[in-house]
C-alpha cells in the first residue's frame, strides 16, 4: 500500500469525524469569507441553493469522504465549474487519477482560485477556494505530474461538470 493512500484513509476516517462534530470546525467559510468577493450571500441564502453536503463543503470546509464522488471518475472533455457560482475552474486536460479518491487536476483556469495557509490537523497545507465566491475546494499539494508538478485535490461536492459539446 502506498503511503499516500494509506494517509488518505486516514483523511477520510477523520472528514468522517469532522462531519459527525467530533473536530471543531473552521468558522463557515474560515479565512476565506473573511475577505470581500463578487459574490457574497448571507448564510441563509448558500443554505437554500446549495445540497446540505455542498454547504459543509463550500462554506464550512468539510473534506467529502475519498471515492464518494461521481466526478472523480470523469473523464469527458468539458469543463468543471464551481457548485456555489458556477465560475470555471478546472479544464478535463489538466485532470489526472491521483489515486486519492478525489478529482485531481494539475493546475486550475487562469485567475479561478484563490488560495490560503490551512494550518488545521496539526499540518500546514495550501487551501485553495474559488476566487469569486469563496467557496472551499479542497488543497494542492506539491506531489502532482509535470508540467506544474502540483496536485489540486478537489472536492466533487464543490464542483459541476460542463461536457464540451461534440464537434
Amino acid at each position: 500500500m502506498k503511503r499516500r493512500n494509506f494517509l488518505y484513509g486516514g483523511a477520510g476516517a477523520f472528514a468522517a469525524l469532522a462531519g459527525s462534530g467530533f473536530f471543531m470546525r473552521n468558522s463557515p467559510g474560515g479565512g476565506a469569507t473573511a475577505a470581500t468577493f463578487e459574490i457574497m450571500k448571507p448564510d441563509e441564502e448558500w443554505r437554500a441553493i446549495l445540497s446540505p453536503e455542498q454547504y459543509a463543503v463550500l462554506r464550512q470546509e468539510v473534506t467529502e469522504p475519498a471515492y464518494s464522488s461521481p466526478l472523480n471518475g470523469e473523464k469527458r472533455a468539458g469543463i468543471f465549474h464551481c457548485a456555489g457560482c458556477d465560475l470555471p475552474l478546472y479544464s478535463s486536460e489538466a485532470k489526472y487519477d491521483s489515486g486519492t479518491g478525489w478529482p485531481s487536476f494539475w493546475e486550475s483556469l487562469s485567475g479561478a482560485i484563490g488560495t490560503k495557509k490551512d494550518r488545521s490537523f496539526f499540518m500546514v497545507r495550501t487551501e485553495c477556494h474559488c476566487r469569486r465566491c469563496g467557496g472551499h475546494l479542497g488543497h494542492i499539494f506539491d506531489d502532482g505530474p509535470l508540467p506544474t508538478g502540483k496536485r489540486h485535490c478537489i472536492n466533487g461536492l464543490a464542483l459541476t461538470f460542463n461536457a464540451a459539446e461534440a464537434t
